[in-house]
C-alpha cells in the first residue's frame, strides 16, 4: 500500500495504523518517536522491561524473543498493520508463518531469517549473489573450527553466526589465540554455544556504513533505491565507538559500493532501510555485513541530514514519499559506553556535554548496566570531519555515571 491509497488513523482507536516493534533498544526508541509524528499507534516488546522503546510507545510486552509461541502470541493480541523486527535474535520461521497469513514483516521474514545469522546473509552475498567478501569457513564442532582456521589462515576473525554488537567476536592473531576465540564465541551468541564464522582479514584502506534505501515511487510504478552519504566509523573489539557523515571517497569505489548494495536489497526485498557494510580497498567494495533495519553507526544521521535513518526508515515502511536527502556538512558520533553493575544509572556533566555550539545528546534510558553497555550518543557538526569528531569526543568525555 502506498501513500495514496492508505488511511492513517487516530492511535488507540478501531481505526488506528499499528506497528509492533520486535526489539525495543536504542534504535527502537527512534523508530517508534518517529512512527508517532504520523499518529502511529506503537506497541514495543523485547526481553526486558522498561526498555528504551518502552518508553515512548503506547503499551509494551516483554516476552522470550527466540520463542515463537510467544511471538505468535503478541502478534495475535495486537493485530499490527506492520511487524517490524529491530533486533537479530527474533524466531524467524514464526515470523515466516506469519507472514504467509498475511501478516506484513518488515523488510520481509525472508530478509529477517536470512540476515538474523551471519550464514544466511554470507552465503547469498558471496554464493548467490558473487559479491565480493573475505574468503570465510563456518564451524559447528571443535573440530572444525580447527580445520577453518588452517583452510583459512591467520590472522583471522572468529564470530559466532548469530551475535550483535560485537559479542563473540575476535581476532586470531597466532596458535596461542585460537582457544580463547572459541570459547568467547561460544559464549557471545545470541542463541548459546553453537555455530561460528571463521573470517579471512581483508586488507581494505578503510570501512563504511552504506545506508540504501528502499521505498515506494508511485512516479515509477514501484520501488526504487536511495542511498545516504557514506558513513565512516570506528571500531573496537566488534562494536561501535565513533561514526562521521559523509566519508570522502572516489567516485568508482561508491558507485561499486551502491551497485552492489542495490544488488542485495533487492534481493532481500521489501521496504524500508538497509544497513550495507563495505570495507574499501582502492575502487573495490568488499561485501561485509547487512543489517535490514536502521544501523547503530547510522546514529551519526540524527544530526546529519534533514531526515535521520529512522525517518526514513518509517517513511519507507509506510509507504510515503522519499525526495532529496540533504545533508547538513560535516557530522559526527561518539558512543558513551558505561561498565559495571548498576540498576538506574544517573548521569552528570549533561550541561557541559551541550555547551559547545552544533552539538547534541542522546540518553537511551536502558535500565540497568552489567558489564558494558552503550548507554547514549553524542553528536556534533564541525566545520571539518576531524573538527566534528573531536567535538563529539568532547562531549562525550563530560558525561559521568553517578554512583
Amino acid at each position: 500500500m502506498t501513500s495514496l491509497d492508505r488511511l492513517f488513523g487516530t492511535p488507540l482507536s478501531a481505526h488506528a495504523t499499528r506497528i509492533l516493534l520486535l526489539g525495543s533498544g536504542e534504535v527502537g526508541k527512534e523508530i517508534i518517536i518517529e512512527a508517532q509524528r504520523y499518529g502511529i499507534e506503537c506497541i514495543a516488546v523485547d526481553r526486558y522491561a522498561n526498555a528504551p522503546a518502552m518508553q515512548v510507545a503506547h503499551r509494551s510486552h516483554v516476552i522470550p524473543m527466540l520463542d515463537g509461541e510467544q511471538i505468535r502470541r503478541v502478534v495475535e493480541l495486537e493485530k499490527p498493520d506492520l511487524i517490524v523486527p529491530e533486533i537479530e535474535a527474533i524466531h524467524t520461521p514464526t515470523l515466516q508463518k506469519l507472514e504467509a497469513e498475511g501478516y506484513t514483516v518488515i523488510p520481509t521474514a525472508r530478509a529477517a531469517w536470512l540476515t538474523m545469522d551471519r550464514e544466511g546473509i554470507r552465503r547469498l552475498a558471496a554464493e548467490e549473489l558473487n559479491l565480493p567478501t573475505s574468503r570465510y569457513r563456518f564451524a559447528e564442532s571443535h573440530a572444525e573450527y580447527l580445520k577453518a582456521i588452517e583452510e583459512v589462515g591467520m590472522p583471522c576473525v572468529v564470530k559466532p553466526v548469530m551475535s550483535s554488537s560485537g559479542k563473540g567476536q575476535s581476532t586470531v592473531a597466532n596458535a596461542d589465540d585460537i582457544q580463547a576465540a572459541w570459547d568467547y564465541a561460544q559464549s557471545g551468541g545470541r542463541t548459546g554455544a553453537g555455530r561460528v564464522i571463521v573470517e579471512a582479514f581483508v586488507e581494505f584502506d578503510y570501512e563504511i556504513t552504506l545506508l540504501t534505501v528502499r521505498h515506494a515511487n508511485a512516479a515509477r510504478d514501484g520501488i526504487t533505491t536511495s542511498f545516504c552519504a557514506p558513513i565512516g566509523h570506528l571500531q573496537a573489539e566488534g562494536d561501535y565507538r565513533e561514526s562521521w557523515q559523509p566519508h570522502p571517497m572516489n567516485a568508482a569505489a561508491l558507485d561499486d559500493a551502491q551497485r552492489q548494495a542495490q544488488k542485495l536489497t533487492d534481493a532481500l526485498g521489501g521496504r524500508g532501510i538497509f544497513g550495507v557494510e563495505f570495507f574499501i580497498k582502492g575502487d573495490q567494495a568488499i561485501f561485509s555485513e547487512v543489517s535490514p533495519r536502521p544501523h547503530d553507526t547510522g546514529l551519526v544521521t540524527l544530526i546529519s541530514q534533514d531526515q535521520s535513518e529512522f525517518a526514513l526508515h518509517v517513511r519507507a515502511i509506510l509507504g510515503l514519499p522519499i525526495p532529496a536527502i540533504r545533508q547538513n556538512g560535516a557530522a559526527a558520533s561518539c558512543a558513551f559506553l558505561v561498565e559495571g553493575d548498576q540498576v538506574a544509572p544517573r548521569f552528570a556533566g549533561v550541561a557541559q556535554a551541550l555547551a559547545e555550539p552544533d552539538t547534541q545528546l542522546r540518553l537511551f534510558g536502558k535500565p540497568e548496566v552489567s558489564g558494558r553497555r552503550r548507554m547514549g550518543v553524542t553528536l556534533a557538526l564541525g566545520n571539518s570531519l576531524d573538527a566534528a569528531r573531536a567535538k563529539a569526543r568532547t562531549a562525550m568525555a563530560q558525561l559521568k555515571v553517578v554512583a
